[in-house]
């Protein structure tokens, strides 16, 4: 029979063995103090993948000695999750339920669960990619608490690796194997913050490579790289798409270019053109605005030549131009004052639009007093005359308050501050 693969055999018992995730599992932290108390109540953990959610589960159920059954909501069925129900009522409860994908749960499964996890037959210990606030149903999310998750470091994957290699009943503790430190660190770099990809990849390293004439098992960085080939690059649709989104704009936002070009590099590697050119077009008009307004037209322009070139060519001409966005001038003085007004109709009673600046181009406008009064700013000198054209309840309101991050802008304010104090003194 073949042995299960290193990283479920490396699985821990006891939450003492938990590796990372210090932030739940140091001295003092909330999980911890749940365990250490003896006191567990049902809860969510969500993360990327391979950093431990069913370990610390297992590990939890290990730890307190209580009776636990390993389901998946995708999988297993409305009659599996009865089955377990029966089971912790004749054990009089305090069995922990662990569920795998606990997002897919539907809505059959979800109405069976929770009146178990209100009186406390069934401990839930769901495990999930996704935000549990964007994809898991409200009921079953209110009766949990939920814990985040993170990426483990290369230094602590590091150390689970050599844990493995010395444990001889479920690790490789059997072989001879020598690995160098660059090959341990680059295994462990290259895995993704993934502790199981890092496992398999380790065992795959050492079960195919031949001993050499003294029985000892050498691996080599070179080894370790045709064993891994690739990077474990995490992008899902969900959690890390928006996250990867959000954090490329702020970095452009915040003048970051080195940042926002590492952000550019995980849209790209996901192959996510669409997603790229309308974040950036947004950024262009949001985040530059009137500071470099010339930039927006570039921007489409830089866009059009990535979509007619497709990938990977297309990361030309999308490095150029969020190079020039992120060192750009920045202001969001338009939308803003945009926001203003919308929210002044939401808010207030904005009165009438006055009479001279309403259509007059229909038979009787004059008899309703229509367009009598307005002037032709183009019969005027300089093209601009006294006039108000608020409504009368808005009358004197400013919303535009220009920023001073580029000439462009600044020359707009000089104009607007005049245009201002004559209003204003009018």
């Amino acid at each position: 029979m073949a042995k299960k693969p290193l990283a479920f055999r490396m699985r821990p018992k006891n939450i003492c063995d938990i590796i990372g995730q210090e932030h739940l599992l140091g001295q003092g932290k909330q999980l911890n103090r749940m365990v250490t108390s003896n006191y567990l109540s049902s809860m969510i953990l969500y993360g990327p993948p391979g950093v431990g959610k069913t370990s610390i589960a297992t590990a939890i159920a290990g730890t307190l000695k209580m009776p636990h059954r390993m389901l998946n909501a995708v999988i297993n069925n409305k009659k599996d999750i009865e089955i377990v129900v029966e089971e912790a009522k004749m054990c009089g409860g305090n069995l922990i339920l662990i569920l795998d994908e606990v997002h897919r749960l539907n809505k059959d499964k979800q109405d069976l669960l929770l009146p178990y996890l209100e009186n406390g037959l069934l401990i839930l210990i769901g495990c999930t990619t996704s935000n549990p606030f964007h994809s898991i149903n409200p009921a079953i999310r209110s009766r949990c608490h939920i814990f985040e998750l993170f990426s483990l470091s290369p230094e602590e994957i590091t150390t689970a690796l050599k844990k493995a290699l010395k444990d001889e009943n479920n690790g490789l503790g059997e072989f001879d194997v020598e690995i160098s430190d660059d090959a341990l660190l680059h295994l462990a770099s290259v895995s993704g913050g993934d502790i199981r990809s890092a496992l398999n990849g380790l065992e795959l390293a050492v079960l195919s490579t031949a001993p050499n004439e003294n029985h000892k098992i050498i691996i080599t960085p070179e080894i370790v790289v045709e064993c891994i080939q690739k990077k474990n690059f995490s992008h899902d649709k969900e959690e890390s798409h928006y996250n990867v989104l959000s954090a490329f704009q702020k970095s452009i936002r915040g003048s970051d270019v080195n940042a926002a070009l590492h952000y550019l590099a995980r849209l790209i590697e996901a192959g996510d053109l669409q997603s790229i050119a309308r974040r950036m077009t947004v950024i262009a008009y949001e985040d530059i605005g009137l500071a470099n307004p010339g930039l927006g037209p570039r921007t489409l322009a830089a866009i059009d030549a990535a979509e007619r070139v497709g990938f990977p060519e297309a990361r030309i001409p999308l490095a150029s131009i969020v190079v020039e966005l992120a060192l750009s001038p920045k202001s969001n003085s338009a939308y803003s004052a945009l926001d203003a007004a919308i929210a002044d109709l939401h808010s207030k009673t904005y009165g009438d639009i006055p009479l001279y600046l309403k259509a007059a181009n229909y038979k009787g406008a004059d008899s309703l007093g229509r367009g009598i009064g307005y002037k032709y700013p183009h019969d005027f000198e300089g093209g601009w005359i006294p006039q108000v054209y608020l409504p009368s309840g808005l009358a004197g309101t400013k919303y535009y308050h220009p920023k001073q991050t580029s000439k462009y802008e600044q020359t707009l304010a000089s104009i607007y501050n005049k245009i201002n104090e004559i209003m204003d003194n009018k």
